[in-house]
């Protein structure tokens, strides 16, 4: 049986102290203070659910930018982890701070323009402020995990258009509107992203959860957007805790909307395309 690969993951520390919470836009998740899990309750989880390994982004809504206990994660369990940190791709020493990370271990960077703490969509997201950090992670060929909405897709795609070998994934598919059923009339921007490929989409609870709601179901759904993009291309992701299932019920609620698909299709999306992405993920 093929090694389940979890590419999107949290972790929170129970030492303020240490790791002092600092959210950006400044008000903590609602999920990290009623359902914060450690390191060690992340392996815990993953092992009840049977996941291999794992990707720990960055939980901005706790930390901001201050990807320590991240990297403390990884380094405490390299066999199971790797890491997504956070920067600030704004500030003037941009380019530092994905270095440093980088240096520290980390194998990605993942940019928040949205979230249930950043209510709609950033505008920054291509500022030409940001150019020199996609610049310098298309040249060192360093994933970009994108938090954002549909409503950032034209900005995602001038950057594409100017960073053509870099390589997005985006959490929750861009969080599209599905309900109208297919041919999904209202998520043709999401499916306008196909023809990039560069572009890589990150399945998880949220879409699956679209994907049943009004005139869609994940039957239709997911061997729909499979169709587009091609199933290399699609990474599961638990979004382990901050959804509220235990991880277990999330991997079968994954397998469920996977189910209309052939074999090699579901193993692709359960860890295939993970590591395609994170390369590292087939040494942790």
């Amino acid at each position: 049986m093929a090694e389940i690969l979890d590419t999107h993951t949290h972790v929170i520390s129970s030492d303020a102290a240490r790791y002092p919470v600092a959210p950006i836009g400044g008000r903590q998740s609602t999920w990290s203070q009623e359902r914060p899990v450690s390191d060690e309750g992340l392996i815990a989880a993953m092992d009840k659910a049977g996941i291999a390994k794992a990707v720990v982004v960055q939980a901005s809504t706790v930390y901001a930018h201050d990807n320590r206990y991240a990297v403390a994660a990884v380094k405490a369990h390299p066999d199971r982890f790797i890491g997504v940190f956070s920067a600030d791709v704004l500030a003037a020493d941009a380019v530092d701070q994905i270095k440093r990370w980088m240096d520290a271990g980390m194998a990605g960077i993942r940019l928040f323009t949205t979230g249930t703490t950043m209510p709609g969509q950033a505008t920054w997201l291509d500022s030409a402020q940001s150019f020199p950090s996609w610049a310098y992670c298309e040249a060192h060929d360093i994933p970009v995990c994108l938090q954002m909405t549909q409503d950032g897709i034209p900005m995602l795609v001038r950057l594409l258009e100017r960073f053509s070998k870099v390589r997005v994934l985006l959490d929750h598919l861009a969080r599209p509107k599905l309900d109208d059923g297919p041919p999904y009339a209202q998520a043709k921007a999401l499916f306008g992203l196909a023809k990039y490929p560069g572009v890589f989409l990150k399945l998880t609870n949220r879409t699956v959860a679209s994907a049943n709601a009004g005139k869609s179901t994940a039957d239709q759904f997911v061997p729909f957007v499979v169709k587009a993009f091609g199933a290399d291309r699609i990474a599961w992701g638990s979004n382990y805790p901050a959804a509220e299932e235990p991880l277990p019920e999330l991997l079968a609620d994954a397998r469920r909307g996977l189910a209309p698909l052939p074999q090699a299709d579901q193993d692709m999306i359960l860890g295939g395309t993970a590591k395609r992405l994170y390369p590292s993920l087939g040494s942790a």
